[in-house]
């Protein structure tokens, strides 16, 4: 069974997008993953193919409905009964790489590309949906966050990479930022390769770019060293 991502958006013509491309594209072409698309307007019941109402209590904009979504959600879970939903929002679980390893385990998942001002609460607690974020930040759409979210889980999946090996030395795997990277010519405006990677020495270079990758961390990402140093403690 491949791992299913199943979007629900009102604009499935985005999508595959980025996911169509590269190692990503051509493991959905080898049915590595699978991808699945439900518009909520193909659900709604009158002839303009309503989604959205005025918020209860007034304000700007308009909120996605919960009776529209859930006769969507409803119609995927006949095929896929046991994946979990996810929500695209800002007040969501901040998506790290970690999670994505989390998520890679499962069989698949379904994300609810958010739209307007919002989703009826009561389809998310109905439903038991959980949210999730990318950050601290506003998009017009989860499209795109869904999109960021499933490339960083599919790349995980055994046989996505020409190379597993390639993901152990990546930013985030051990708690640090990945080490500067350097290929030919060895010589270039005036800047060298490091000596210490020409010399075939795999434990000295080893030894290097950990300490590039704690220095880097440190001097950028002080939320990570402070975890990486009580690891390391």
């Amino acid at each position: 069974m491949s791992w299913h991502a199943h979007i629900i958006t009102l604009f499935p013509q985005l999508f595959p997008g980025p996911l169509g491309c590269s190692v990503i594209g051509r493991a959905l072409e080898n049915n590595i993953w699978s991808l699945g698309l439900s518009n909520p307007r193909d659900f709604a019941p009158d002839k303009h193919r309503t989604v959205d109402g005025p918020p209860s209590g007034g304000g700007a904009g308009m909120v996605m409905r919960a009776d529209i979504l859930g006769n969507t959600l409803d119609h995927i879970r006949q095929s896929h009964p046991d994946l979990p939903v996810y929500y695209l929002s800002p007040r969501g679980k901040t998506f790290t790489q970690q999670t994505a390893h989390d998520f890679k385990a499962l069989p698949g998942m379904i994300l609810l590309c958010g739209r307007f001002e919002g989703v009826d609460q009561r389809f998310l607690d109905h439903y038991n949906v959980q949210e999730l974020s990318l950050g601290d930040f506003v998009l017009a759409g989860g499209e795109v966050a869904a999109m960021t979210i499933l490339e960083t889980i599919l790349r995980l999946l055994p046989d996505v990479l020409g190379s597993a090996s390639s993901l152990h030395d990546e930013s985030f795997e051990n708690g640090l930022l990945e080490y500067p990277q350097y290929t030919k010519p060895i010589l270039w405006q005036g800047h060298e390769v490091p000596k210490i990677l020409l010399s075939g020495h795999h434990q000295k270079i080893a030894q290097w770019r950990l300490k590039q990758s704690e220095a880097l961390t440190e001097d950028r990402r002080a939320d990570l060293w402070q975890d990486y140093s009580k690891t390391k403690k």
